[in-house]
């Protein structure tokens, strides 16, 4: 066993299955204690269950600490609950891997209310829940006089950061996360712990509910530890862990996108092109011109002579 992340605890949401139950198994792997959390539910967010004791069992059996946990991540009584069992449990907490989600995707105009707001509930308020009730835990040991090295991950995904056809909810969450990312970075540094998102890519119980093309599903302990499947689930995991890890204290507000064999680092938004007025008023009559050429630059300026 590794021992990158001993004497670490961590939280992984959405652990039961896919691209979470490979982050719980790898922290493992490198010594983290880990709470298995998993509401057992189906992928569009219905009914419950206790998958969590399946990865629990796995990691017990490779010799590791887990304890599951089934609450709900956008239940702020589970939530405050969940980060108690960590901290009952193994004494403390310091890591948040925020994985949990579910999908209901449609396009807008067939959307219900009750879609939309169900899967920002999962993504965006889970990952902000167990960030608020994590960082009282965090602030309360900074005030005792500790010395803190602790970590949020979190999760988006390309439909946030590019948009995706038919996941107007899913792809607002995940650019949502993305935002709320940088904020908490900002926020807790001073306390000694860092934030950072990754948007890791995976045949998954989601992918396949997509329903465009045939996925085989497999779920990271059926995979050979030595065969590399650019769609495993655990593709995403070793960054994980890494982040997790003392070494990464230096990486804060950071997007990284791990994709098959590649770590993509993302750069938040930035001014592209940028056209001025010269401190005068806009004229929208002028707009059209300037923006078409200047910014956009659809249109060609034409050629100047002097």
């Amino acid at each position: 066993m590794s021992h990158l992340l001993e004497g670490k605890v961590a939280l992984v949401t959405g652990a039961g299955h896919g691209i979470g139950r490979g982050h719980a198994l790898e922290l493992a792997r490198h010594g983290a204690q880990v709470v298995v959390n998993d509401l057992g539910g189906s992928v569009s967010g219905e009914g419950s269950g206790k998958d969590a004791d399946d990865v629990v069992a796995l990691i017990k059996e490779a010799g590791g600490e887990a304890i599951a946990d089934y609450g709900d991540v956008s239940s702020d009584a589970d939530v405050e609950l969940m980060i108690g069992r960590a901290v009952d449990a193994f004494g403390k907490l310091d890591v948040v891997v925020n994985n949990a989600g579910i999908v209901r995707d449609k396009v807008v105009w067939k959307m219900t209310p009750e879609d939309f707001d169900k899967v920002i509930a999962v993504h965006l308020r889970g990952t902000w829940l167990t960030s608020h009730y994590a960082a009282q835990h965090w602030r309360e040991r900074a005030k005792a006089g500790e010395r803190l090295n602790a970590r949020i991950i979190n999760t988006t995904s390309g439909a946030g950061l590019v948009g995706n056809f038919g996941q107007s909810n899913y792809a607002a969450a995940k650019a949502a996360v993305a935002g709320l990312t940088l904020t908490l970075s900002l926020e807790l540094s001073r306390t000694g712990v860092t934030v950072n998102c990754i948007g890791p890519a995976a045949n998954t119980r989601i992918t396949a509910s997509v329903g465009k093309w045939d996925v085989r599903i497999r779920e990271a302990d059926e995979i050979d530890g030595d065969e590399f499947d650019p769609m495993d689930p655990a593709v995403s995991s070793p960054l994980v862990a890494w982040l997790a890890s003392d070494e990464a204290g230096y990486v804060n507000g950071q997007v990284l996108r791990a994709i098959g064999d590649k770590i993509h680092l993302m750069q938040p938004w930035t001014e592209a092109a940028s056209v001025s007025n010269g401190g005068q008023r806009w004229d929208a009559n002028e707009l059209g011109r300037l923006l078409g050429t200047r910014l956009f630059r659809v249109q060609a300026p034409g050629l100047s002579i002097g």
